[in-house]
């Protein structure tokens, strides 16, 4: 049994949350997308399996819907809408996106113990422009703090529907809090995510270095925004491929063990900063927001990135990423998808999750970025077809007999 085992969750399928259903079913919750007719418009998104455009075969629609069960409702339908407030009525939660104040106009009062979870663009509040992920991203801010050094580029954005991603995982810490309330209250309650307003408190220190001292960062290659350039931190390694060196060392057992490793390898008589690394094996601690006022220090910061540079020229990418990390230096490989995958930190905690399809096919899907050691968690069975639960949910609006896998209990 998962974590959120015998949850009953309804969600109206929607991109604003279906990555919330999806982290949901991946805790065991029982989530039940409602589509309409002819299915939602992202089971025709691409890329297809196969490269065969069709309503079961879009990566995107398996990705977000895994473990979950389908049902077909048309929302203009009187009797529809009669039939899905049953299924409400019977919900824990009830997940969706659509424009403000619809949701409640279409079902009319929310039953005393559901949590009703709405994430779209600027909450609940009022009328908006039509948005996309982009540009919940761009107005959000997000957008603006990723680039490259070169100003003449355009910002970047990043990749995998990050601000529907964002705002479904504050939709889900939100909504465990209010199940949790509810267990002391006997209520739920509307829980309104502001998609635009989740984005802009993940810009870390962009957002305040405006509103309190009104300045700009500026985006920099593969490094955090700031309002003046900092130093680069990407290496080039033997093989031709970069690594992300993350926060360069500044203590004195990192340079210790910097040095340490090129000795060992061989190296020291070709590394020139050696005598100014090694002055820093007795430095408890280097300040760099203190460097302009520690001479010594900043000579020794610079030779400790100047370092990881210079087995950057004489390592592969992964082994300078595997000897840095087992230093306890923070880097990381610049990886393509299918070799994320295949990392054997990502491996060992079981985070990619072979599923076999009714077809026969095996498919590999991301698990759960959570893991719990008593309740089991992630992918348990492909993402359903259009309607393919519509008789195990039984036509009079109940959950039906298919839902037994435990009572529904308190969170807390």
């Amino acid at each position: 049994m998962g974590p959120l085992e015998g949850l009953r969750v309804v969600e109206l399928a929607h991109c604003h949350v279906q990555y919330a259903g999806r982290l949901l079913a991946d805790l065991g919750a029982d989530v039940l997308v409602v589509e309409p007719p002819g299915g939602h418009e992202s089971r025709r998104y691409e890329p297809f399996a196969d490269d065969r455009p069709g309503d079961e075969t879009s990566l995107w629609w398996w990705h977000h819907n895994v473990s979950k069960r389908s049902v077909v409702v048309d929302l203009d339908d009187p009797a529809d809408r009669t039939r899905l407030a049953a299924l409400v009525a019977e919900a824990d939660v009830l997940l969706e996106g659509e424009a403000p104040g619809r949701v409640a106009a279409l079902l009319g009062d929310r039953p005393e113990r559901l949590v009703h979870v709405a994430v779209t663009p600027f909450g609940q509040d009022g009328d908006y422009p039509a948005t996309i992920d982009l540009t919940v991203l761009a107005a959000g801010g997000p957008v603006w703090s990723c680039g490259y050094d070169d100003h003449e580029l355009p910002p970047v954005r990043g990749g995998g529907n990050q601000g529907y991603q964002t705002g479904c995982h504050y939709a889900v810490m939100a909504l465990l809090t209010a199940l949790l309330a509810r267990d002391v209250t006997g209520r739920g309650q509307l829980v309104d995510v502001n998609m635009h307003a989740a984005a802009n408190v993940t810009t870390e220190f962009a957002s305040y270095t405006w509103l309190a001292a009104r300045q700009t960062v500026q985006r920099q290659t593969g490094r955090h925004a700031t309002v003046h350039p900092s130093e680069p931190t990407q290496a080039l390694c033997a093989d031709g491929r970069w690594l992300n060196t993350g926060v360069p060392p500044r203590t004195g057992r990192e340079f210790v063990a910097l040095g340490t490793w090129i000795d060992e390898l061989g190296l020291a008589d070709g590394f020139e900063e050696l005598g100014v690394l090694q002055l820093g094996y007795d430095i408890e601690y280097i300040a760099v927001l203190n460097l302009a006022d520690n001479p010594l220090h900043a000579e020794v910061f610079g030779a400790g990135r100047a370092a990881i540079e210079y087995l950057a020229r004489s390592l592969p990418a992964h082994e300078l990423f595997s000897g840095l990390q087992q230093r306890g230096m923070a880097c990381g490989v610049v990886y393509s998808p299918e070799e994320v995958l295949a990392d054997e930190h990502f491996v060992a905690r079981g985070f990619p999750t072979t599923l076999r399809h009714d077809d026969g096919r095996e498919v590999t899907y991301t698990g759960s970025p959570l893991r719990f050691v008593g309740t089991p968690c992630g992918p348990r069975r492909q993402a359903p077809g259009l309607g393919e639960h519509d008789d195990e949910v039984r036509r009079d609006g109940t959950w039906g007999a298919a839902v037994g896998r435990g009572a529904r209990r308190p969170i807390g």
